[in-house]
């Protein structure tokens, strides 16, 4: 019962902290030259928005920016999902283990739910982290392996790499 509501107000912290850093970051205009350092220098809407879209493209900041969802890019940046993702499994590693050697519980489909697996998905995504198993949790696993592992199994599944969007 402890751990099921550990891991509830972990997964309610996590979507409140990446709601408020996107209603934070949308709250932000940029001009018609898009996210990226322009946009953290020129704020005016007007002709000067060309300075602003050579600043993004001399300095190819503006990939960097939407990769990482910083320079009033959006929140939900590549490297963002993959740190929740890897925190959530640091928080659940034993429980989550078990889990996956057995093909369901709670916290399994959790992490099938930051992997942006559909809910009609997520008994494959259980059924393949079972069968799996022993390459996915192995004596020198760290969250990082177990997430790399997790994701490059769930792309290998047919019926997995179309279902989850987060991998």
């Amino acid at each position: 019962m402890g751990k099921r509501i550990t891991s509830i107000l972990f997964l309610s912290a996590a979507v409140v902290a990446v709601t408020m850093t996107s209603t934070a970051v949308e709250a932000k205009k940029y001009g018609m030259a898009g996210c990226g350092l322009g946009s953290l220098i020129i704020t005016t809407n007007d002709k000067t928005q060309i300075f602003a879209a050579t600043s993004n493209g001399i300095y190819y900041n503006q990939t960097f920016g939407i990769t990482s969802g910083t320079s009033n890019c959006t929140a939900d940046g590549v490297v963002k999902q993959d740190k929740v993702q890897e925190l959530f499994i640091t928080m659940n590693y034993d429980s989550l283990g078990q889990e996956m050697a057995s093909g369901k519980g709670e916290k399994l489909e959790s992490l099938g739910n930051l992997l942006g697996c559909s809910s009609d998905s997520i008994s494959r995504f259980g059924q393949v982290t079972k069968e799996n198993y022993a390459k996915l949790i192995t004596e020198d696993s760290t969250p990082a392996s177990v997430l790399s592992a997790v994701k490059s199994e769930v792309k290998s599944d047919k019926i997995l790499a179309k279902s989850c969007s987060q991998i």
